[in-house]
């Protein structure tokens, strides 16, 4: 009994201790962190770019092609328009679409590293308003392929695939005995 209340009154004690010992939690405000201020300025284009892609929109605002373009001297603002201009939905400022041609331009100001996208409409109708739209497009072949890779006998397999039967191994004392090559 005596040794008993010894171990519930040093646990006690070691309860009051650590509790004493954890500091009391203080709501202090988030840092913010200022994100244009870590970006390597010494990555970024040191002159004026400027891409421009006339692209195909169908009746929901997507963009289905591009149709023409025109680039910069920067071979990845080129690929990063470009895959903007794919992804892009155009629409009025109320959320209608009009499906038809569009100039899409982009340019870029080094003085203070933003880009500016301005969308105008070349004309209305002349493309296919039922066109699937290029990102959907782009997913359903990703899609596709990645159900034809998962497929036995396509892609890459995970694992070597055995040519022995582990069934009919021989045993280990007759693989000791034989000579090797």
């Amino acid at each position: 009994m005596r040794t008993a209340l010894l171990v519930v009154a040093l646990l006690g004690a070691a309860a009051a201790a650590a509790s004493a010992a954890t500091p009391v939690p203080v709501a202090t405000a988030p840092t913010r962190v200022n994100v244009e201020a870590l970006q390597p300025k010494s990555l970024l284009p040191k002159r004026p770019l400027h891409t421009e892609f006339v692209v195909e929109v169908n009746k929901f605002g997507q963009v289905t092609r591009v149709h023409s373009g025109k680039a910069s001297n920067d071979v990845p603002f080129n690929t990063h328009t470009y895959g903007n201009a794919l992804q892009m939905f155009i629409r009025t400022e109320d959320g209608h679409a009009i499906s038809g041609l569009y100039r899409v331009t982009y340019d870029y100001n080094p003085q203070t590293a933003r880009v500016r996208r301005n969308v105008t409409l070349v004309r209305a109708g002349g493309v296919d308003p039922n066109a699937i739209g290029a990102a959907n497009a782009m997913m359903a072949i990703a899609r596709k392929y990645a159900t034809h890779a998962q497929q036995p006998g396509n892609g890459v397999s995970p694992a070597p695939v055995a040519t022995i039967n582990p069934k009919r191994l021989p045993d280990l004392p007759q693989v000791m005995k034989t000579p090797s090559p």
